[in-house]
């Protein structure tokens, strides 16, 4: 027998939880839902950790946790903080006991964990304090509450293309720094021109807003909230990986519908629990931190990391913005999982910290996840598969106004990029191989490299059963029907570049490879290492000084510029594109996985996850491709300028 609950803040957990005689918290529904249960959380703001205890069944017999329709159901991992006392100026301080906090404070708990880099000479921690909704700056100290300022120095990882300096005249910063001994916790906060005491002041309390605090709960559907404020650690893919709300080591959870915002670390998490690591580089630095992700991955192996027990989540009509290091975070818990039709946005923005895994989308070990319909933009780097992102597909996604839109690391393929927009200056980082690219438009520069020093693992098809680990020798890519388009910035000459020709030299086919290799001096290791890897190139547009690969048989080379851009109107994006006559005649080559060659080391086929073939026939906004069509994402341009709609908000 299934049973509805009902949650309203006018309720008491010593109710019954029926509709005329409700719950008070969530927490208490979590504690007794069962497999087929439903709880309906009525309007209102619930400020709890909410944890569920008991698993649904299987997909069938789930439980669901929503907000009633047509009502808003707010769950927050702040308080509300009243009785300001005025400090120096429009500085204020709050005085809390440390009680106030519970087991675990914000304000003393630091940012920790491996690839965490900066900021090098003081702590960021994962308390925040918020004046109606918006998050204040951490400062360094009391005097940078007392007199901010803007930092102009940029934050940027080695592998960003750049920062622009803020100036000092840009904003007013409001900003806050906190204090605690062993009885209290003084948060100062500048609010400027506001008086806390008359506005709404909230304070970061709980690590996360709907997480399991234990793994293995199975089968929840959370729908139709708003989920923010919380307090939630960083989250490399060598330790525990917390964030506002996911699923902590388990299966079948469905997102939907919901309003994700402000964690402090991670939005969503997909990712890995603590006891297959635990930042041991940092603690111990015995080994490398790449080191210890290869001993993290067997170790899962070993505790049952499989399709039977881990992933297959649902990551679906969600708007997840204003988190500090990623939208969407995992490593291996994310296998075979849908994320699509999100918006995502704000994502590493505030460059309070930064560390090697940030993006709206950081997914390590991605086995055979589909990644669509996405809108990307306005964050520090789009989506970023590190590590064995064999089986992935990204498809039909917008990226704009990202310092990068995507980076694809230390994995061997197959995985698919196809019929995406890539509309920031900054498109691709590719330290991997293997990959299909297809129908993109590229209205930025791209960059490749080769990954010598780390050896990482592959698969057998569709499972988590490893097969074998190698390096990356970068190539055995594959570029058809794509746009690129030149005359963005270059902010790395020697990497960043408009089109295809970083391939010159790759033979053109596997077979020429072999050939090539059995020419080189007798060796087993070092005959590969001296050739290049083939690629397989053709069909693709290069416009206004984009290159291309100098084997391409067929292809346009033009020197006019579409003027592609996008142009955001309320709540509508558009794509703007001027086709010529070259294009418009041009025509497509329908791709299907027989016309790409398997990877030369998986050796697997380009395939979905349950093993069939894919034929690419349809474009960004799901109409039919045809041999007429132009080349990219969008098959229906005609002749001279287009206004085309590409994401309208939910």
């Amino acid at each position: 027998m299934s049973f509805v609950y009902h949650v309203s803040v006018n309720g008491s957990d010593k109710n019954p939880g029926t509709e005329s005689s409700p719950f008070r918290s969530i927490s208490k529904a979590a504690y007794i839902a069962e497999a087929g249960d439903t709880v309906i959380v009525h309007e209102g703001t619930y400020r709890e950790w909410v944890s569920p205890r008991n698993s649904g069944k299987d997909d069938h017999h789930r439980i669901v946790y929503m907000a009633a329709p047509g009502e808003k159901a707010v769950i927050k991992g702040s308080e509300i903080v009243k009785g300001w006392e005025k400090h120096s100026g429009t500085v204020w301080k709050k005085t809390l006991p440390n009680s106030f906090f519970g087991c675990s404070n914000p304000y003393a708990t630091a940012l920790y964990g491996d690839w965490l880099m900066y900021p090098y000479d003081y702590n960021v921690h994962t308390g925040d304090v918020y004046i109606n909704g918006k998050s204040l700056y951490e400062a360094s100290s009391l005097d940078g509450v007392l007199s901010p300022k803007v930092r102009t120095e940029g934050v940027s990882s080695p592998w960003t293309c750049h920062m622009e300096p803020i100036p000092d005249s840009a904003f007013t910063v409001y900003t806050w720094f906190a204090e605690v001994d062993d009885e209290n916790t003084v948060i100062y906060a500048n609010f400027h021109e506001f008086d806390p005491n008359k506005e709404l002041v909230e304070i970061n309390v709980r690590p996360a807003v709907f997480y399991p605090k234990e793994t293995g709960v199975s089968y929840i559907t959370v729908k139709g909230f708003e989920l923010a404020q919380a307090a939630c650690q960083w989250a490399p893919p060598t330790a525990d990986q917390p964030g506002l709300i996911g699923p902590h080591w388990s299966k079948g959870w469905i997102i939907e519908d919901n309003d994700i915002h402000d964690a402090k670390c991670s939005g969503v998490s997909l990712g890995k629990e603590v006891t297959t690591g635990d930042n041991f580089c940092l603690r111990y630095m015995r080994k490398a931190g790449y080191q210890n992700q290869i001993e993290v991955v067997f170790r899962a192996l070993a505790k049952g990391w499989s399709k039977e027990h881990i992933g297959s989540h649902i990551i679906r009509h969600n708007v997840i913005h204003d988190c500090g290091q990623n939208g969407i975070v995992g490593h291996m818990g994310c296998i075979f999982s849908q994320i699509y039709d999100n918006e995502i946005y704000n994502i590493a923005e505030k460059h309070e910290f930064f560390g090697h895994e940030i993006a709206g989308i950081k997914l390590h070990a991605a086995l055979d996840v589909q990644i669509h319909n996405n809108n990307i933009h306005d964050s520090t780097l789009g989506i970023w598969l590190d590590w064995q992102a064999q089986g992935v597909r990204v498809s039909k996604n917008l990226f704009h106004s990202n310092e990068r839109d995507i980076f694809i690391e230390v994995s061997h393929g197959p995985f698919i990029v196809d019929d995406n927009i890539f509309a920031s200056y900054y498109n691709l980082d590719n330290v991997a191989q293997g990959g299909a690219y297809i129908n993109n438009l590229y209205c930025g520069t791209l960059a490749r490299r080769s990954e010598p020093n780390r050896s990482t693992p592959y698969h057998f098809p569709h499972t988590t059963q490893v097969a074998g680990s190698t390096v990356i020798y970068s190539g055995d890519d594959r570029f058809f029907n794509n746009i690129f388009i030149g005359g963005s910035p270059v902010y790395n000459k020697d990497l960043s570049k408009s089109g295809t020709y970083d391939y010159d030299g790759c033979p053109a086919s596997l077979e020429e490879y072999i050939e090539e290799a059995k020419k080189q001096v007798a060796g087993d290791l070092d005959r590969f290492l001296a050739v290049k890897q083939p690629v397989y190139i053709n069909h693709n547009a290069y416009y206004n000084g984009a290159k291309a690969y100098n084997r391409e048989e067929c292809n346009i080379v033009s020197k006019d510029n579409p003027d592609a851009k996008i142009v955001v109107e309320g709540d509508k994006t558009y794509l703007e594109f001027t086709v010529d006559s070259s294009l418009a005649d041009f025509g497509s080559v329908i791709i299907d996985s027989s016309k790409l060659e398997t990877p030369r080391v998986t050796e697997c086929s380009y395939e979905t996850p349950d093993g069939k073939a894919i034929i690419f026939d349809t474009d960004y906004s799901g109409e039919k491709r045809t041999e007429k069509s132009v080349p990219g994402p969008i098959a229906g341009l005609k002749p001279g300028k287009n206004k085309v709609l590409v994401w309208e908000k939910h």
